[in-house]
C-alpha cells in the first residue's frame, strides 16, 4: 500500500491497516493516532516526527529493506578488507624480529608486538571508552604519519642508523595498534549487525594477513617461522576482536562504544521513529531489528515480548540500558535494583517487581497498572502522574515517596506498608509498619484513605538546619512567584535535631514535583545572600518577620519538649502544627485554670479564654498561625497551674512576646 493512498483512508475515518505492506514508504510529520498496524510489513519505513498515540504495531516486523541487507553486507565486507589489509602490515613489521643482523628491523618488530599485545588486553580487560578510542584515532594516526615522514627524510640506515630505528618504530607501532582498533570496532559491526558472518571475515582476514606475512619472508632466512608466526598473530587478532564484537552484542557494558557504532552503521536506512511521538503506543511481539527510536516520546510504550529490542538505535531514553530492555521485553522483574535511575514514561504494566528497588527512581507518568510490587523499594521514588491502579504494594516501603493529587491509587491492593527504611545497621530498626498493630491489615481501599492526606500536600524538607529567617524569605518569595498554585501552610513537623517538614496545602492542578523543585531552588539562591541582606529584606517585610516567628519558635518548642513528645531511638521527634488539634488542646487547658475568689483581681482563665478568642478572629493570621500562636498561649496556661516553676515562667515569658508578635501588636 502506498503512503498516499493510507493517508487519504485515515482521513476518511479508517483506522484498521493491518497486515498491510508498507516497506520503504514515508510518513515523516503525519498524524496517525490510533492506528492498527498489527502485522504491517514497515521495513525501512519512515515515521520520523509523526504522531501515533495509542498505535498498535503488535507483530509488526520493522528493520532494513533487503537492497539495504546487500548494501550493508558489502560495506562490512570493505571494511573487513580494510582492517584486514591492516592486520597484514602489522604482521608483517612483527615478521622482522627475525630478520637476522638489522636490529633497526628487529627492533620495530619487537616494539610493534609489545605494544599490539598490551593494546588488546586493555581493550579486553577495560573496555573501549570514548576518550580510549579517541587517543587511539588520533595518537596512533600522528604516530604513523610522522613515522612515514622519518623514514623518508632518512632512508639511509648506515648513516642514520638511530633515526631510522625511531622512524620504523612510530610507523609500525602506529599501524599496527591503529588496525587492531579498527579490527576491533568492524569484528563488532559484523557480529552486531549480522550482515556478514564471522567465519567469513575471519577467512579473509587471515588469507590476506598470509600474504601479506608471506610477501615480507621472500627474502628472509626464516620466511617459514615469519609465515607461521604472522598467521599465528593474525588469527589470534581477528579471533579477539570477533570476542570483543560478540561481547558487545551481548550488551558488556565495557564495549558501550564499539556497539552503538555497529547499531548506527546497522539501523542505516532501516524503520525510523525518530522524534516520532509514540506516547500508549503498542509494540508486543514486533520484531525492530535496525530501527532507530532517537528523541522518540516512548511514554508508556508497551515492549512486551518484542524481538531484538537490543539491536534498535535508542539515543538517550531508558532503553539503552540492557538491563531495562530485558524488563520490559519480559515483565520480570524480581529483585531488580533500579537505584537512581531515570524511567520516566516506562511501561511496566502487569510486571513482577517483587522486591524490587526503585530507590530515588524517576517513575513519573509511568505505568504499574497492576504490578506486583510486593516488598518493593519505593524510598523518594518520583510518581507524579503515575498509573498504580490496581498494583500490588503489600510490604513496600514507601518512606518520602513522591506520589501527588495525579498519582492514580485505584484499585491498590495493599495489607500493610512501611513508611521508613531500614537501613544496615541503623540504630532504630523500627520500620513503622501501617496499620501499627502488627495484627491487623488495611481492608479494600483502606490504603488509598490513610495516603490521601500525605498525597494532597506538597511537602517540603529541610535537612540542612536552614535558618528560620532564610526559609521564611525564601518561601515568602516562592509564594508570591506562584499566584495560581495558592500555595498555604498546613502543617509544620520537627525531624530531628535542626530537621525541618514543611507541609503546604496547593491548588488540585499545581505541578508538585515542579514546584518543590522551584521551591529549594529559590532557597538555595537565598542562603548565597549575605546576611546583611537577609537582614534587611525581612526588615521590610512584616509577613517575613511573622513566618520567621513561628518557624523559630517551632524548632525551639519542639527541642523544649525532645524528652516528652514522641522520640524514636534514632532522635526523630514528630512534632505537627495542626490548628483543630491545638485549638482543642488549648480549651482543655485552660479549663483547667482555677476561677479567681477575689472579683477586683484580673482572672487568668478569663484572660486567656479573651485572647484565644482575639486570635480566632483576627483576619490577618491564617489558620496555621492561628496554630501557633493557640500553642504559646496553651503554655501561658500550663505556667499558670505551676506559677512557682522557673522552667515555666520562662517559657510563659517566650509565649508572652510570641504571642504579641502574631497578634501585631
Amino acid at each position: 500500500m502506498k503512503a498516499e493512498e493510507l493517508l487519504s483512508r485515515y482521513r476518511q475515518g479508517e483506522r484498521n491497516f493491518a497486515g498491510a505492506n508498507l516497506r520503504g514508504q514515508s510518513f515523516k510529520g503525519q498524524v496517525l493516532s490510533e492506528v492498527d498496524f498489527s502485522r504491517v510489513d514497515i521495513r525501512g519505513t519512515n515515521f520520523s516526527d509523526a504522531t501515533l498515540v495509542r498505535a498498535t504495531f503488535h507483530e509488526a516486523k520493522a528493520g532494513l529493506q533487503k537492497r539495504w541487507v546487500v548494501i550493508s553486507a558489502f560495506l562490512a565486507w570493505l571494511f573487513s578488507v580494510c582492517a584486514s589489509f591492516l592486520l597484514a602490515f602489522s604482521g608483517y613489521v612483527i615478521t622482522q624480529i627475525f630478520e637476522a643482523g638489522n636490529l633497526s628491523n628487529n627492533t620495530l618488530g619487537w616494539v610493534t608486538l609489545v605494544v599490539q599485545f598490551v593494546c588488546y588486553i586493555l581493550i579486553l580487560r577495560k573496555g573501549i571508552s570514548i576518550v580510549f578510542a579517541r587517543v587511539i584515532t588520533f595518537g596512533f594516526a600522528v604516530t604513523f604519519i610522522f613515522g612515514i615522514v622519518l623514514a623518508l627524510a632518512f632512508p639511509t640506515i648506515g648513516t642514520n642508523q638511530g633515526v631510522a630505528v625511531i622512524a620504523g618504530v612510530f610507523a609500525g607501532v602506529g599501524a599496527g595498534s591503529y588496525a587492531v582498533f579498527l579490527a576491533g570496532v568492524f569484528a563488532g559491526a559484523w557480529a552486531v549487525a549480522q550482515v556478514i558472518g564471522a567465519g567469513i571475515a575471519l577467512v579473509i582476514a587471515v588469507i590476506i594477513s598470509i600474504l601479506g606475512a608471506g610477501a615480507g619472508a621472500i627474502n628472509s632466512e626464516t620466511g617459514t617461522i615469519a609465515a607461521r608466526v604472522s598467521v599465528g598473530i593474525s588469527i589470534a587478532c581477528v579471533l579477539a576482536s570477533a570476542y570483543i564484537g560478540w561481547q558487545s552484542l551481548k550488551g558488556d557494558l565495557k564495549y558501550t562504544l564499539i556497539k552503538s557504532a555497529a547499531i548506527a552503521f546497522a539501523t542505516w536506512g532501516g524503520t525510523s521513529f525518530r522524534g516520532a511521538d509514540l506516547t500508549n503506543a503498542d509494540f508486543n511481539q514486533a520484531c525492530l531489528d535496525s530501527t532507530d527510536f532517537r528523541e522518540a516520546t516512548i511514554t508508556r510504550t508497551s515492549w512486551l515480548h518484542t524481538r531484538l529490542l537490543e539491536r534498535i538505535r535508542p539515543g538517550d531514553s531508558f532503553l539503552s540500558n540492557p538491563k531495562i530492555c530485558t524488563l520490559v521485553q519480559t515483565g520480570e522483574g524480581k529483585d531488580i535494583d533500579l537505584t537512581h535511575l531515570n524511567l520516566r514514561g516506562i511501561n511496566l504494566a502487569n510486571a513482577q517487581l517483587e522486591n524490587a528497588c526503585f530507590r530515588a527512581a524517576d517513575l513519573s507518568e509511568s505505568s504499574l497498572a497492576d504490578a506486583n510490587l510486593t516488598r518493593a523499594n519505593l524510598v523518594q521514588t518520583q510518581l507524579s502522574q503515575t498509573d498504580l491502579s490496581g498494583a500490588t504494594l503489600t510490604g513496600a516501603t514507601i518512606e518520602d515517596w513522591g506520589i501527588t493529587g495525579n498519582t492514580n491509587l485505584q484499585g491498590v491492593h495493599c495489607e500493610y506498608v512501611y513508611m521508613r527504611w531500614v537501613r544496615e545497621g541503623a540504630p532504630d530498626p523500627n520500620p513503622r509498619r501501617k496499620p501499627d498493630n502488627y495484627e491487623e491489615t488495611f481492608a479494600d481501599g483502606e490504603f488509598s484513605d490513610f495516603i490521601k492526606p500525605i498525597v494532597d500536600t506538597l511537602d517540603l524538607y529541610h535537612n540542612q538546619n536552614v535558618d528560620p529567617h532564610t526559609i521564611a524569605i525564601a518561601f515568602k518569595q516562592f509564594v508570591e512567584n506562584n499566584p495560581d498554585a495558592e500555595i498555604q501552610i498546613a502543617s509544620i513537623e520537627a525531624k530531628g535535631a535542626g530537621n525541618l517538614l514543611l507541609r503546604t496545602k496547593t491548588a488540585s492542578t499545581a505541578d508538585h514535583s515542579k514546584l518543590n523543585k522551584e521551591y529549594f531552588e529559590t532557597l538555595n539562591y537565598t542562603k548565597t545572600l549575605s546576611p546583611g541582606a537577609r537582614m534587611l529584606l525581612a526588615a521590610k517585610e512584616r509577613e517575613i518577620n511573622r513566618l520567621s516567628t513561628m518557624f523559630n519558635n517551632f524548632m525551639e518548642s519542639a527541642m523544649d519538649r525532645i524528652n516528652t513528645v514522641n522520640i524514636n531511638a534514632g532522635g526523630d521527634i514528630s512534632g505537627i502544627i495542626n490548628f483543630g488539634e491545638i485549638a482543642g488542646d488549648l480549651n482543655n487547658s485552660i479549663q483547667q485554670l482555677p476561677t479567681s475568689s477575689d472579683s477586683t483581681q484580673p482572672n487568668l482563665k478569663d484572660l486567656l479564654n479573651q485572647l484565644q478568642t482575639a486570635i480566632a478572629e483576627e483576619p490577618e493570621l491564617d489558620d496555621t498561625e492561628k496554630a501557633a500562636a493557640f500553642a504559646q498561649v496553651k503554655k501561658l496556661a500550663e505556667a499558670g497551674q505551676a506559677p512557682q516553676d522557673s522552667r515555666m515562667k520562662q517559657l510563659a515569658t517566650k509565649a508572652t512576646g510570641f504571642s504579641r508578635a502574631s497578634l501585631g501588636v
